[in-house]
């Protein structure tokens, strides 16, 4: 996936659209993200300041979603569904096998409402219902 790189104007120019929106907060960490790849350190100021609302408010909504991310993504993105249905059918057993194998590429996800297939993983977004690591690793490659 190519993503622009970051600059204020480029960061306004996404704003911008969604001016007239309500409850933009989200939506606006969202697009950044799909620009960019990532939210970048001086997004958290230029939202609060262009929807008038306060850092503290646009920081809890970015901590709060564990898909928002605050660093330049890897190369391949890989996402274990964590969520109760989930860990029922083993996700934390699998989640272990991933991480060992692929390090940092490996993050929590929750909930892609594919919960009749899990234990469920997302990679380079694409969802992967009873996914194993070998799923995982062909999915990756």
């Amino acid at each position: 996936m190519k993503y622009s790189t970051w600059s204020l104007d480029a960061a306004l120019a996404v704003l911008a659209t969604l001016r007239e929106e309500k409850g933009p907060v989200l939506m606006a960490l969202q697009a950044l993200q799909r620009e960019f790849g990532y939210v970048h350190k001086e997004d958290v100021t230029l939202i609060a300041n262009f929807f008038n609302k306060s850092r503290a408010e646009v920081h809890g909504v970015l901590t709060f979603y564990h898909d928002l991310l605050t660093q330049p993504p890897t190369d391949n993105q890989i996402s274990l569904c964590v969520a109760e249905a989930c860990q029922a059918v083993g996700s934390r057993e699998l989640e272990k096998e991933v991480k060992a194998k692929f390090g940092d590429e490996v993050h929590d996800g929750y909930c892609y409402g594919n919960c009749a297939l899990g234990p469920c993983a997302m990679v380079n977004g694409a969802i992967i219902g009873r996914a194993t690591l070998d799923s995982i690793a062909k999915a990756r490659s």
